[in-house]
């Protein structure tokens, strides 16, 4: 709870610039503490989907100074949105390649032998994901 009336005048602002940019950080007293009045800046965020996960995931582990640069600049659902939207279309774009290559893979054939043609999609998807994974998520 901020108590924004009760903030004397002697309170510290503190300015910090950086590379041009300046924030000014707040102090609200609190009893016998001053505390900083910080707040996250709202940005318009598009779904995270399994890809972003990994990838944040993957970022926590192993990439830490990049996750800290990317969570302090505010940035890290910016990129995750990014990384899920490149990797949907790129799956969408393999599986419509492999799609047109295969012949096995037409309408026709989905009527004749659906358990064939369920195989064939679910082998393509995988080998999709496996690129996927290996190319944008685990790097």
């Amino acid at each position: 709870m901020y108590f924004n009336n009760l903030v004397p005048k002697w309170v510290p602002k503190i300015t910090i610039s950086k590379k041009g940019k300046s924030m000014k950080i707040n102090y609200i007293k609190n009893g016998d503490y001053l505390i900083p009045k910080l707040g996250i800046t709202t940005s318009t965020t598009n779904s995270i989907n399994r890809y972003g996960l990994l990838k944040l995931n993957y970022i926590k582990k192993h990439k830490k100074q990049l996750y800290r640069n990317l969570l302090m600049n505010n940035q890290l659902t910016d990129y995750l949105s990014s990384v899920s939207n490149e990797c949907n279309i790129k799956f969408e774009t393999m599986m419509n390649n492999y799609k047109k290559k295969d012949k096995k893979l037409s309408e026709k054939n989905k009527m004749n032998n659906q358990m064939e043609w369920i195989k064939l999609i679910n082998n393509y998807k995988n080998v999709v994901d496996e690129v996927i994974l290996k190319e944008d998520i685990y790097i």
